[in-house]
């Protein structure tokens, strides 16, 4: 019950509100809530970091909460689980996918690459892999790709 209740206070201090924020698209401020002892989300926060994002990792073996809160769909759910700019986003995706999120700011409440492609940030990292981002919390509940990556 403990831990439960330590993913769930990380969940709510990782996702507070989910409405699209209208900030500065300089807003260059990630949280991660990830396993501690996942190499591949170490590897995607690098790459965010090298990126040019600001990362704070939040460590926890209770990622449910974090994911449920979220709304991350079960399909779309990945290892780790990220909020930058009143967006979620799940999973592997590529930076151009979160450049392209903060500046067109849709109304969408994140994005995802479901499960852990070989070749996405994190997995390999391979320019030429190829998997889709999706969008999630649409007003109509669709899950559409938002991003092709390696095409």
């Amino acid at each position: 019950m403990k831990t439960l209740l330590a993913g769930a206070v990380l969940a709510a201090s990782l996702l507070g509100s989910f409405a699209p924020a209208h900030a500065d698209h300089a807003d260059r401020h990630m949280t991660v809530i990830k396993s501690p002892t996942c190499g591949c989300c170490e590897a995607w926060v690098a790459i965010a970091r090298k990126h040019g994002f600001d990362v704070d990792t939040e460590d926890t073996d209770e990622l449910g909460p974090a994911k449920q809160l979220a709304g991350v769909p079960g399909e779309l759910q990945s290892c780790h689980t990220a909020r930058i700019g009143g967006y979620v986003v799940e999973g592997h995706v590529p930076m151009a996918a979160i450049d392209r999120l903060l500046a067109e700011r849709p109304n969408i409440r994140g994005i995802a690459v479901p499960g852990m492609p070989i070749g996405s940030p994190g997995m390999g990292d391979d320019p030429q892999a190829r998997f889709s981002v999706h969008a999630f919390g649409t007003s109509d509940g669709s899950q559409p790709v938002f991003h092709e990556a390696g095409r």
